[in-house]
C-alpha cells in the first residue's frame, strides 16, 4: 500500500462524494414526468423514488474500483 491508512481512507471518502454527486442523478423521474399526482405546496422537481440505498451500494463500487486504480497508479510512481 503506497498510503499510510488514514491517509488511503482521506483519499477514499473523498472518491465516494465525488463519484456520489455523479450517481445521483442517474435514474431520477420526478412526480410530473412519472405522472403522479402531487400533493400542493411539494416542488415538481422533487424525485419519486430517489432510490439511495441502491445509488450508495453503486457509489462504493465505483469509489472502490476508482481508488484502486488510485493505488495502482501511485504504487508504480513510487517505483
Amino acid at each position: 500500500m503506497p498510503f499510510p491508512l488514514p491517509l488511503a481512507l482521506a483519499i477514499y471518502v473523498t472518491i465516494w462524494w465525488i463519484v456520489l454527486f455523479a450517481v445521483l442523478p442517474l435514474g431520477v423521474r420526478s412526480a410530473e414526468e412519472a405522472g403522479e399526482e402531487r400533493p400542493e405546496g411539494t416542488d415538481p422537481g422533487a424525485p419519486v423514488a430517489p432510490q439511495l440505498g441502491r445509488k450508495a451500494a453503486l457509489t462504493t463500487v465505483i469509489a472502490a474500483v476508482i481508488f484502486g486504480f488510485v493505488a495502482l497508479g501511485a504504487n508504480y510512481i513510487a517505483r
